[in-house]
């Protein structure tokens, strides 16, 4: 009996294995496998995406996909939508890049009826941008609503933190010398007046009292958002105009946002609505850091209130002695300078070591950044501490 049980047993997982392979295989046959699939594994059989783009063509006989023509459509909106069905989302979205990059999908996004059928995160947000300038009226209005509904939730995610954070820097950075009881610093009260430490009765006289400022209306720090907008930056691109759209409605904060290519365009004017501020960028094209820091410079009237922080992989393609000299005198002129080599949760990025080393050498490190820690970043730029570079960027000091 035992034995008979020990084989259904032994079969059962073999059973099961040639199951996922099958799944795994996809197909509608159970050619190769001699495992049939019925009901639900036999519609979430997981499959490449119907083939388009340079597939399509090769099978077509080198033939181009006309734009326009049933083709492949139905069956690429019908996939996408299968797989949100039976996938988690970070699945899904998983899936929808690698078809977008491998089978030249980015086309087909041009399509409401395919946007609609997409997982919208931050990375099909960054491919729509690319796609902007070939996008049909058709399409554009299908887009925005994809993009706004990442951007919405992002905001929903990162801006209580981020306005909560800041705020409690800027009111510490704003010190009063005769603070009410409920206002006084106690940590730096005590740092300052350690020499009116009295032995005998074990305690430190006061003499000197160190308060947070009270909280105002009026503009207490200025910051520029310089934001690279070649391809390579588009997930730091989204969050950098989420934060810039946060930062812009903080009344004691002003803020500008720049995006730069070779050209710099100033989008400060958009800054309350982070959609328009995307779909002002031009994703792609070269870098000219320098040209771009020259105009950020150039709007600074409060060096010593002023933070500037600069988001680019470094590659520049302007001219680096000069980009260099301009850092060098922001900071001599008071100018806090925070460099981040990217603003996403996509890891350490690729970046310029040769720049990066050159900055670090202006005391200016250069790091990756991810959301959720960019309103520490600058909340200890605010209070002129050390900015809390994470361990996983210590390489990108040097």
């Amino acid at each position: 009996m035992n034995g008979t049980a020990g084989r259904a047993g032994e079969q059962l997982v073999v059973d099961e294995r040639l199951r996922r392979w099958r799944l795994v295989l996809g197909g509608e046959s159970a050619e190769g496998t001699g495992c049939a699939l019925t009901g639900q594994d036999a519609a979430m059989t997981v499959r490449s995406p119907p083939c388009t783009g340079r597939g399509a063509r090769r099978r077509a006989g080198g033939g181009s996909v006309r734009r326009g023509s049933a083709g492949p459509r139905p069956s690429v909106a019908r996939w996408l939508g299968d797989i949100r069905t039976y996938f988690p989302s970070s699945v899904v979205q998983v899936m929808q890049r690698d078809a977008i990059d491998r089978l030249g999908l980015s086309a087909l996004l041009l399509e409401p009826e395919m946007l609609e059928a997409v997982e919208a995160d931050v990375h099909l947000v960054g491919t729509l941008l690319s796609l902007n300038k070939a996008m049909p009226e058709t399409t554009k209005e299908t887009a925005r609503a994809v993009v706004r509904k990442v951007v919405e939730d992002l905001e929903k995610r990162l801006a209580t933190r981020t306005r909560s954070t800041l705020t409690g820097a800027l009111d510490r950075s704003a010190r009063m010398s005769r603070p009410r009881h409920h206002d006084i610093d106690w940590n730096r009260t005590i740092a300052v007046n350690l020499k009116n430490y009295l032995p005998e009765y074990r305690t430190i006289v006061p003499e000197r009292l160190i308060g947070y400022g009270r909280a105002s209306q009026s503009v207490k720090k200025e910051i520029i958002l310089c934001i690279d907008q070649s391809g390579s930056m588009a997930a730091s691109v989204v969050y950098a105009s989420v934060f810039g759209a946060v930062l812009g409605s903080m009344r004691s904060l002003k803020t500008r946002l720049v995006v730069f290519d070779t050209n710099v365009v100033d989008l400060t004017e958009q800054l309350d609505d982070p959609v328009d501020v995307l779909f002002g960028t031009q994703l792609g094209g070269g870098t000219d850091i320098n040209r771009a820091l020259a105009y950020c410079q150039s709007q600074i009237t409060r060096p010593a209130d002023t933070v500037v922080v600069l988001i680019s992989d470094l590659y520049e393609g302007g001219i680096r002695d000069e980009m260099l000299k301009r850092v060098a005198a922001m900071k001599a002129s008071g100018v806090q300078f925070v460099t981040l080599l990217a603003l996403s949760d996509e890891g350490t990025p690729a970046y310029d070591r040769e720049h990066a080393a050159a900055l670090a050498a202006l005391d200016a490190p250069a790091f990756a950044c991810t959301p959720d820690l960019f309103p520490e970043v600058m909340a200890a730029a605010i209070e002129r501490r050390p900015l809390p570079i994470p361990d996983s960027g210590a390489g990108n000091r040097t």
